[in-house]
Formats: C-alpha cells, structure tokens, sequence
C-alpha cells in the first residue's frame, strides 16, 4: 500500500515558503483560482478567538475519493482503489506524506498548515466505523469521502495581516516538481480578477423531502424512543433542494459577506461544490493537543439593544439547553478520551456564550492531549461523527436517524477542513452548508429533539434555520403542503400522497422493474434470492450502481406502516429510470405491501385452471420483471374473460413459456420438466420448488415442452413466491390428470400457508 501511495505522490523533499505580497481581499485572490477543480478554501469570519485565518489550497496532486469500503487514490494519469475503510487508508497516507522533518521551525510555530488534505468527510462514513442499518436512500451518490492534497497552501493571518505561500517539493519519476508548480501559481496571481458572476436559485421550485405531518412525526417518533429509554436525544433534519445557475464561488463570497463565520469553506470537487457557512469546530489537533467545541443552545438576535440582551441572558438561563450543552460535552469527552493520555481530558471552558450576526450560541470547550501511538485518523475514527449533531448516545441517535430521515445526508453533518502532513488538524462540523450538484442546490437543517420538544415548534425552527442560505436568493422557505403507506426514495409516506416525476421513463415506458415478496409475521421470505435478481436487473438495465440499502429493516418499517405483521403480506420492491438522461443519483425506489388473500382461498378446486392465450410472447425484457408488464396484465385480463385462473404463454414458435403470473414445472414419473424459453422471468419459488424436488430424489430438467406435454404429465404446477406450489386442474376446459398431494407437501415444508 505505501509503496502504491508513493507511485502517486513522489518523493516529497521539502516545503518551500515564502511570504506574499498581495494587496486586496482573500476572496479577490481565491477566486482566481475557484474555478479549478480541487480548490478549496478555508476562511475565518468574526472576531472569535477561532478565526484566524483563510487558507487557499489549490493545484491538488493527490486526489483522495471514497464510498463504502473502499478508497481510490488518483495522481496526475495514475489512480487505484484500495479496498479497505477510508480512515485507514487515510492513516497509510499520513504516513506516507510525513513532512515534519522539512518543516522550518519557525513555520511550525507561527503557521496552522503547511503540507496536508482539504476537503470534507461526509456524514455517511459512519457505516464504515459502526454496524449501522442503510434504509435511507444515497441518491445524490457523491464521495463520502473528498479530499485533495494541494501543491500549493496559501494562508492569511488575519491578525497579523500577513500571507504566506507553501508549495510542497516533490520529485516525480525522478524530476521536480517545484518549478513548474511556481510558475503556474504565478500565473494565475499575476492574472486579472475574474469579475463577479450572477447566481440564482427558484425559491418558488424549492421543495423538502419531508411533509410537514411526516416531519412532525417523526419528531414524536423520537420523543417515543426517548420515553422508552433508547436516547436522550436525537438530531432530526430535513432537506431542501431548489434549481441553482451561476457561480457556487460568488454565492460563496455572498454568504461570507453578508454573515461571515469562523468555519467557512467551499470546495471545488469537479462534478459537485460545497459551500458550508459553519460555526462549529469539530476537531482541533497542534502536535499532540486536541480540542473541540460542541454548540448546543440557539437563540436570534434581537432587534434592539435591549432585546438582545434579553435573549442573550435567556439562553444562558435556560435548564434545557444547558442540560443539552452538558450531555454533549459528556459524550465528546469520552470519544476523545479513547485516543488521549489518561487524565488529560478536561472541560476548558463550559456554556460559552458566542455571538454572531444573526444568533447566539452555547459553546464549550473540551481538551485533550493525543496518547502516543495515536495520530488524525485515530482521532477521527474514535470521534466521528460529532455528538452534537446525532445525538446522546450516538449509536442508537444515528440508528434513529437512518429510520427517520428519507435520505443520506452526505456532507451535511460531516466534516470539513484541513488534515496536515505534520500533526495538526482542524475541522469543522459541516452545518449550514449546502452542496450544488446537476443544477440543483440541497442543504439540510435540523435540531436535537428532546422530551419536552414541540413537533410543531421543531419543524419552524428548521425553516428559521433554513432562512439563512435562502435569504441571499430574496426569497423563503416555502415548503411542501402537508391509508397505505409506502417507502419512496427513502421516506415513509402515504400511498396517495406518493408520487413520482411525470418524467420518469418509468411511468412513460415502463423503464422500471419489480420483485413481488411474499411476508409471513412481518418477515420477507426468501429475499436474498428476490435482491439477487433485483440487482441482476438492476445492473442489465440501469448499468449502475446498486442502492446500498438494507431491505430487510425497508421492508420491516413498511410492513409495520401498514399493520401487516401478523398476516400473509405481498410486498412490492419497485424501482424507475427516472427523468431523461438519469444518472444512478435520480432513480425512484418505492416498496409497498398489501394483505396477501391465497390464490386458492374460496374456491371449490384444489387447483386453477389456465387458457392459452392466443398471442405469443417472446422479448429480451421477459427475463426480468419491468414495469412494462402491460403484455401480461392484458393476458390476465383475456383469461378472466374466458372463465380461467391464468393465462397460459407461449413462444413464437408454440412452445410452452410461463403463465401471466407463475412459472411451469411438469411431472412425470420422477422427474421435473421446466419449460426451455430464449425469453421468459427466472422464477424464484420455481427455482426453491425445484430444489426441494432434487433433495426429495427427483431429476430436473429443462427442455423445450410443448402444450400437449401438460396432458402427458402426471401433474403440472404452478408457482409464484405468494402462492407457492398450486396444481393446473385444466388446460382450455381439458382437464389434466388429477394432481396428488405433492404441492401441499412441498408448500408445508416451505413453511408457505395455503388457502
């Protein structure tokens, strides 16, 4: 591994500095470079004692992307993928890129960074550090992990008004780099400053991902945990999204303009920007000294002298938030202490009262010195992500999280900053941040819920918090209007109130699939067998990647939804293309379930009967279970008309195929037939039916069958995951031979119940 690292990054042979004269604002200097992919930049706004100073980094020669298990690495024309969690990867290529023994002294001292990564760390890096349930969904299917290894660290201290360029010395394939890193930085310094470019976002398109009622719900759905004693708190959000055109960068310059913090960052990722406007450090480190600052405690700022006092002294009062402010500060203090020197964790400073433009908040502050044998990533592993925005005790917060919220959150609640190649680190906690990503701005808002919280209150307060980003559009948070239920795209949500975009190839084409499960007692029955087909469908079809999602706990919650957990269910995983030219990132997901009455329930015959259906069917689509199933509808339909349970399908050329709802397997003696079909679905119960047969002795075969081969068969069944084995009692009025006991047997070993 650290050889393949140093493939990518060269020999670093030193840090080169020097001081830089520029005369105007940051801002004017970074965006000549904002418009390079890679670019990040770091700016301190206030006069707190955490905002100090801006930092540019640009020209990345190490890109550092993850999802999942697994990291890819990318230099120059060179990248590869380790499969292994990302913070250990990140721990390897610390090590690799050690600058410390380059590092003049007096920069070490008097500067925060020299060498290192920028970017973010989104929230979902959690399933790599905890056994976590994924059962909101990942449409916007971003890296979970984002960062860049600059050549060149420009840094203004704000305090002393000075700047300082860092360009790290690297030898690649045996030549320099410096050289030709100078002379680019040069030119892009030298160039004029790109003007001002327009934004603009459609605050009238703006929409959340969740309904007030639902929202609202979920808040007493938390306020029931914390009554049955799981949490004492949870951080609930919800997400809203609006079309965005312009310039992320002068939207960027905006925000800091109109309310500058100590946490600003935008990030210039290629296919996505992020621009975060946070308050909150996560993680300090200088060498061996940690520090992080919780915030829990929110008030506005009032609109005379007086009121502002008022609401500054109520916050400080206030039994609520600083029973909040203490739970946090007790949860941080134990993740940092499983990788600092025993005794050395202390609260520095407890219910510190900050002020900004707009609000105030409660900080605390809580040190720490790091234990040998522990560097930045162990720091992140045993803290990630911060207390304050899951919620007490973190586990069980982020467990409640996933089931509540519709979708990932990505970088929101995650971290941003800085990790340097020589002992230090500095992070934000990623709120108030938005991400713009094709043509369209996202940004979540939250709030922890506690016992006494108010859903009504909770849900205006997120729109409060959400007026921040929306005001630089002059415009508001105007969200959604707020029985079945079903999933959609991560939510549980009315089934009259589910929708889709009238776009989606699914609804125009059909450009979709399905898998129908049969639920006994709230569980799905062979659904390893259903996703394997789903997601063989999934990737003939779609070409993508699959959703990661844990359908188990889905199909669980939708069972509950709709109370069928004590009765037969049929539920229904269902996914769309989506709108024209999708990307794996705008899919439509829904799972629904209904009561499941037996097929045989109420008839006089142990058995159904079939009709041939006078038009053959035979097409690629057939081997995989679409939304373009109106052949088969219509076939139904016809046999209805006929007086019959099925229709009977059949090949171009007469051959037998399948029913409109089942798979054929005819017997005769002891062996099993299937019919030979170039097109037809790869039924699941044929396939567990068959396998049941081959372990009671009987010989399987596939073959091209013919209909008079139904007559010839001592018995022919049907199956279907809902119904199980059922016999065909006739075949357009012709009755078949007389079936046995055989299908009950196998359906009672299945543990499938009967009419």
């Amino acid at each position: 591994m650290i050889d393949r690292i140093r493939t990518l990054t060269g020999e670093i042979e030193g840090v080169y500095s020097r001081t830089l004269d520029f005369d105007g604002d940051f801002l004017e200097l970074a965006a000549r470079f904002a418009h390079l992919p890679g670019n990040v930049v770091l700016l301190s706004g206030s006069d707190l004692d955490c905002a100090r100073w801006h930092i540019l980094g640009a020209l990345p020669y190490l890109r550092l992307t993850a999802r999942r298990g697994s990291m890819t690495l990318a230099g120059g024309s060179r990248k590869f993928t380790a499969r292994r969690r990302p913070l250990d990867v990140l721990k390897q290529v610390l090590a690799v890129c050690d600058v410390r023994r380059h590092i003049p002294p007096d920069d070490a001292s008097d500067w925060p960074l020299m060498a290192g990564l920028l970017g973010y760390l989104a929230y979902d890096i959690k399933d790599c550090l905890e056994d976590l349930p994924r059962t909101s969904i990942d449409d916007l299917k971003l890296p979970h992990v984002c960062l860049y290894a600059p050549a060149v660290i420009i840094i203004h201290d704000i305090r002393k008004e000075r700047t300082r360029i860092f360009i790290t010395a690297r030898r690649v394939d045996g030549m320099p780099t410096l050289p030709a890193d100078q002379r680019q930085v040069n030119d892009l310094l030298a160039a004029a400053a790109p003007p001002l470019e327009p934004f603009s976002g459609h605050a009238e398109g703006l929409r959340s991902n969740f309904r007030r009622p639902a929202y609202e719900a979920a808040v007493e759905k938390v306020r029931a945990y914390i009554t049955a004693g799981d949490v004492y708190q949870v951080n609930l959000c919800q997400r809203f999204e609006m079309p965005f055109a312009g310039s992320v960068f002068d939207l960027f310059r905006e925000l800091f303009k109109r309310n500058p913090a100590p946490f600003f960052a935008y990030i210039n990722a290629g296919d996505h920007q992020v621009v975060s406007t946070s308050p909150e450090r996560f993680l300090l480190q200088q060498g061996r000294r940690v520090e992080t600052r919780p915030i829990k405690g929110t008030r506005p700022r009032g609109k005379t002298p007086s009121e502002d006092r008022q609401l500054a002294a109520e916050l400080l009062a206030s039994p609520k938030d600083d029973a909040e402010l203490s739970m946090i500060v007790d949860l941080m203090r134990n993740d940092i202490g499983r990788v600092c020197r025993q005794g050395s964790v202390k609260v520095a400073h407890h219910k510190k009262l900050e002020v900004y433009e707009n609000v105030y908040h409660l900080v605390s502050i809580v040190e720490g010195r790091l234990d040998d044998g522990f560097g930045s990533a162990d720091l992140i592993a045993a803290t990630f992500p911060g207390g304050s925005i899951t919620g007490c005790p973190k586990i069980r917060a982020m467990e409640i999280i996933d089931e509540l919220e519709p979708h990932r959150r990505h970088v929101y609640t995650g971290a941003i900053g800085y990790i340097g190649f020589h002992d230090c680190m500095d992070l934000s906690i990623a709120i108030r941040t938005a991400t713009v990503v094709d043509g369209r701005i996202l940004f979540s808002v939250g709030g922890g819920i506690v016992f006494d919280s108010d859903p009504a209150a909770e849900y205006e307060e997120t729109l409060h918090k959400g007026q921040t980003l929306m005001n630089v559009f002059n415009g508001g948070v105007k969200p959604a209007a707020g029985q079945a239920m079903v999933w959609l795209n991560g939510l549980l949500v009315p089934a009259a109130e589910a929708a889709v975009p009238v776009d989606d190839l699914g609804l125009l084409y059909g450009f979709g699939f399905f898998e129908t499960i049969r639920a006994d007692s709230g569980r799905p029955r062979y659904l390893n067998l259903h996703l394997a087909r789903f997601y063989r469908t999934w990737r003939h079809l779609f070409g993508d990647e699959i959703p990661d999602l844990s359908w188990a706990q889905i199909i669980t919650q939708v069972l509950a939804a709709n109370r069928l957990n004590s009765r037969p269910a049929a539920v229904k995983l269902l996914a769309a293309a989506g709108p024209p030219n999708a990307t794996c990132r705008r899919r439509t997901l829904l799972v629904s379930a209904r009561p499941y009455r037996h097929r045989l329930a109420g008839k006089t015959g142990a058995g159904l009967h079939l009709a041939s259906y006078p038009h053959a069917h035979q097409t690629p689509l057939a081997e995989h279970k679409t939304l373009n199933y109106l052949y088969y509808h219509r076939a139904a339909a016809w046999a209805a008309g006929q007086g019959a349970d099925e229709a009977l399908i059949t090949n171009p050329d007469g051959s037998l195929c399948e029913t409109n709802s089942a798979s054929l397997i005819l017997l005769r003696g002891q062996m099993a037939g299937l019919p030979e079909s170039l097109h037809a679905l790869p039924g699941t119960m044929q396939k567990v039916v068959c396998r049941q047969l081959r372990r009671s002795g009987w010989g399987i075969f596939r073959k091209r069958l013919m209909p008079a081969d139904l007559f010839r068969a001592d018995e022919v069944l049907l199956t279907n995951s809902l119904m199980g084995a059922v016999p065909v009692l006739s075949v357009d009025g012709r009755r078949l031979k007389a079936p046995s006991n055989l299908w009950r047997e196998i359906n009672r070993t299945l543990n499938i119940a009967g009419p």
